[in-house]
């Protein structure tokens, strides 16, 4: 019996045609379906964004990889590719147009440095970086704005995501985020 959090591989058994396929189970990815992480309004109470800056927990435990005067970067809690960090302003705004001049240099130098950082842990082949305005443009949680940065590789979107619909990630958040905090040190 897997532990929670775990994934489980079995073969389909049961009623119909056996297909011979594996099944790969995640099941700790129905919060994120369901949507439990997400706040219920546009106001700060509930973001999960702003919860990771009430000091309850360690960067650690939050995931923040690095912080800035304005901005900080935190890894997704579900990444599409290991090292996918987000670039985000502490403040509570929704939309990139009421950013202010010196938020939005910031968001822009921390995700450079966030490019770099990266290349110096585990040497993508490229990067997706982009902003998902609104929900109908595919942002999970549109109350916070926040920037993503993505690292592609040669072959990074094989068949499982494609027709799986699941990701299949090497390493935990955890020691990812570790090797990148500690990379954001010696990396200018």
């Amino acid at each position: 019996m897997p532990t929670p959090g775990s994934t489980e591989v079995s073969e389909q058994q049961g009623i119909g045609v056996p297909d011979a396929l594996q099944r790969l189970w995640t099941p700790h990815r129905m919060s994120y379906i369901q949507g439990e992480n997400k706040p219920k309004g546009e106001h700060s109470d509930g973001c999960p964004f702003c919860l990771l800056l009430d000091g309850q927990q360690s960067d650690d435990e939050t995931l923040i990889v690095a912080r800035d005067e304005l901005v900080f970067a935190v890894l997704n809690l579900y990444p599409y590719n290991p090292g996918h960090l987000m670039v985000l302003p502490y403040r509570h705004v929704a939309d990139y147009t009421d950013l202010t001049a010196a938020e939005t240099v910031a968001v822009a130098e921390c995700t450079q440095r966030a490019m770099r950082v990266i290349r110096s842990v585990s040497a993508p082949h490229g990067f997706n970086i982009g902003l998902n305005q609104g929900p109908v443009a595919g942002a999970g949680i549109a109350a916070h704005l926040h920037q993503h940065v993505v690292p592609r590789w040669g072959g990074d979107s094989n068949f499982m995501p494609v027709i799986g619909h699941t990701r299949v990630l090497p390493q935990l958040l955890g020691d990812t985020r570790r090797l990148l905090a500690d990379a954001w040190q010696r990396v200018a």
